[in-house]
């Protein structure tokens, strides 16, 4: 009979299993609260990611553990338990197409067509920061060539943890692979300790950038004004189709008119109620 209390010893440090119940529990409480889809084959994975928080704080039970993070006393922790399970896969350039794509064709369209405004993006669901200092990148290239455009990156996430490792924009070299060398030169800095191989974007990149956090499940989102871009890439994924939607049709309400959207190649919109057009594979033009 399996039973929350289970403990087994691995690496000197013991580790307590995830019994059906607490599973049960927790599951229905990702779900609703990140929107995020937990089936059976997930309770390992969820078991594996919180085994060491429960021996941080000398925690003995998923079953007690639970009972804390659903207590008044566990709000922080909370956030902490939220931080640890939620999925954070990312890559700097990561499906290049869609930054060809603002560079080659959607930028010099803005810049012929609009009042010299600042062009505004949000990455959403920026996980570890290396999509917007991407965009970033591509938008400072950009720039060099036309002196009037400017720019202003919103970037947020659910997970504080994730928000704090990209506001601190450092990274380890094997991160940057995929930057090349010339844009390497200009806009990543070398650690001068030999013996740590990191890299951190230089400041005038991190200045265009700012950081917050937000949960797609939130009736609103807490950003301010219109963005001429949003990337949501990767993240809706997770999510049943209905919630998909929703959550479409939200970030819409922070799209201008005729604003880009863009999303992950392993992503479709395909018979959802939303306000978009497609314009090429994963990337839409908000109607009205």
């Amino acid at each position: 009979m399996e039973t929350t209390d289970s403990l087994t010893k691995i690496n000197g440090m013991h580790r307590t299993q995830l019994g059906d119940s607490d599973f049960k529990r927790l599951a229905a409480f990702i779900t609703a609260e990140l929107g995020i889809k937990m089936p059976e084959i997930k309770k390992t994975m969820l078991q594996s990611r919180l085994q060491k928080r429960l021996h941080e704080i000398q925690m003995h039970s998923f079953s007690d553990y639970l009972d804390f993070v659903f207590s008044k006393e566990g709000i922080s922790e909370r956030v902490v338990m939220m931080d640890i399970v939620t999925t954070n896969k990312t890559d700097f350039f990561r499906e290049s197409a869609h930054f060809d794509f603002l560079a080659e064709r959607y930028l010099p369209e803005y810049v012929e067509s609009s009042k010299r405004s600042v062009l505004k993006v949000w990455s959403a669901g920026c996980s570890s920061g290396e999509e917007p200092y991407t965009l970033a990148i591509v938008l400072s290239e950009f720039r060099e060539k036309n002196r009037d455009f400017d720019f202003q990156i919103t970037a947020t996430d659910i997970s504080t943890r994730m928000l704090h490792k990209a506001a601190t924009a450092i990274y380890a070299e094997e991160r940057v692979a995929p930057v090349s060398d010339h844009l390497k030169r200009k806009y990543l800095l070398r650690n001068k300790n030999g013996q740590t191989k990191t890299v951190r974007i230089v400041p005038e990149l991190r200045s265009k950038v700012s950081f917050d956090q937000v949960n797609f499940m939130d009736d609103e989102y807490p950003v301010n004004g219109l963005y001429d871009v949003i990337f949501c890439r990767n993240v809706l994924i997770y999510f049943d189709r209905k919630t998909q939607e929703d959550v479409i049709n939200k970030l819409c309400t922070k799209l201008k008119p005729g604003g880009h959207f863009f999303l992950g190649h392993s992503e479709s919109i395909t018979n959802f109620r939303v306000p978009l057009k497609q314009v090429k594979s994963t990337v839409y033009i908000k109607q009205g």
